[in-house]
């Protein structure tokens, strides 16, 4: 495992395993129990609410939500995890926080849908004295109290980089950029990040978008838009800002007559079918942001506040400025992927396994990429 992923995973090593959890989480917009005890007993007021902003990204569902709960099973035995999705839809998440409040949770884990109106959110739980702690995206303008993702700006610069690199000499070549929602301050960290890189680099934006709910769907028409714009023959580069937008663009470049396969596409988050994707060579890269760290960093913060505690020693390590003020961070160490080094990130870590990457068509990828056996 190489030196940038260990620091990543370092900051968020977990404390030892001795409790299990009454309340793991259940359907959305609900609470459930889950094992011997009920939801609570022992210490009913032991409420956590995770509320999650959107599934058409994989990882929220695949990664974060199990990978919270198993982190506070580790910690709480009484703890009850009042678990949204919100669907990309802010009124149901405010809703959601309502909602959550009004059920006795004592800490919110809030990841936003629109980073601007969910201010009004952490007004709403401060009024009852809960501390917000703004999960993988920045709350904006906003005081809450602590604030855990990864260097976003660093996202969009191993972007950029990794797409010159792809390019060879970039000079006079041409590419299109598709960026994330406009209602996702990290989406505006990873564009700030991949220009900081790109618009030195030589290389020209033929198109830019930014992408509504990072719909996947939406990426593939702008994508063939811009095919039609400026001609298949006239891109040489595609900056896409996640796996789910990558993958979009990708559908409407071999609908449109662009090989993928020679035309380097990045992404982000090392979602299953973008690893893939990188395996089969239709994807360049992918920027790996290692769940396990940040939903372990995010259980462990919770944990202390709803005990009524300050932050684990030597958890926080930096200050965000979200126009609030200047905010206690876990800021983690984002991983940039390619074919080269899926072996000894995301398999490594126990991501994926090889089973998982490799099943079907994808075998033969995964051979000669050096993926044999099973982890």
């Amino acid at each position: 495992m190489n030196k940038t992923l260990r620091t990543a995973l370092t900051v968020g090593t977990l404390l030892p395993v001795t409790l299990g959890l009454a309340a793991c989480g259940g359907d959305d917009d609900k609470s459930s129990s889950k094992g011997g005890e009920s939801a609570g007993s022992g210490g009913g007021a032991k409420k956590i609410a995770l509320l999650l902003p959107e599934s058409k990204t994989a990882r929220y569902e695949a990664q974060d939500r199990p990978g919270f709960e198993k982190a506070l099973k580790a910690l709480c035995s009484d703890c009850e995890i009042i678990y949204s999705n919100a669907d990309q839809d802010a009124a149901k998440q405010q809703t959601q926080a309502e909602a959550a409040i009004t059920n006795g949770a004592k800490v919110l884990v809030l990841d936003p849908v629109d980073a601007a109106s969910a201010g009004a959110m952490v007004q709403r739980a401060k009024q009852s004295n809960i501390p917000v702690i703004s999960y993988d995206r920045l709350i904006a303008d906003a005081p809450v109290d602590y604030y855990i993702s990864f260097n976003n700006e660093k996202v969009g610069q191993l972007q950029g980089e990794s797409l010159v690199k792809a390019l060879g000499d970039p000079q006079g070549k041409s590419i299109v950029m598709i960026n994330g929602a406009p209602t996702d301050s990290n989406a505006a960290m990873f564009k700030k990040g991949a220009h900081s890189v790109l618009d030195k680099s030589g290389v020209k934006i033929a198109k830019e978008y930014d992408t509504p709910d990072w719909s996947p769907d939406k990426a593939q028409t702008q994508m063939e838009q811009a095919i039609t714009a400026v001609g298949k023959d006239n891109i040489d580069g595609v900056y896409a800002a996640n796996d789910g937008t990558g993958g979009g663009a990708i559908a409407a470049m071999k609908g449109g007559g662009l090989d993928p396969t020679k035309v380097p596409v990045t992404g982000q988050d090392a979602e299953l079918a973008g690893i893939q994707r990188i395996l089969k060579g239709e994807q360049y890269m992918t920027v790996y942001k290692a769940p396990k760290p940040e939903t372990e960093a995010a259980a462990k913060l919770a944990y202390a506040l709803v005990m009524g505690k300050e932050a684990p020693a030597g958890l926080i390590n930096g200050e965000t400025d979200n126009g609030s003020g200047k905010i206690p961070s876990v800021l983690l160490d984002p991983v940039a992927v390619t074919k080269e080094n899926v072996k000894d990130t995301v398999v490594a870590d126990g991501t994926y396994t090889v089973d998982q990457l490799c099943k079907g068509s994808f075998a033969s990828a995964c051979e000669s990429a050096g993926l044999t056996g099973t982890r």
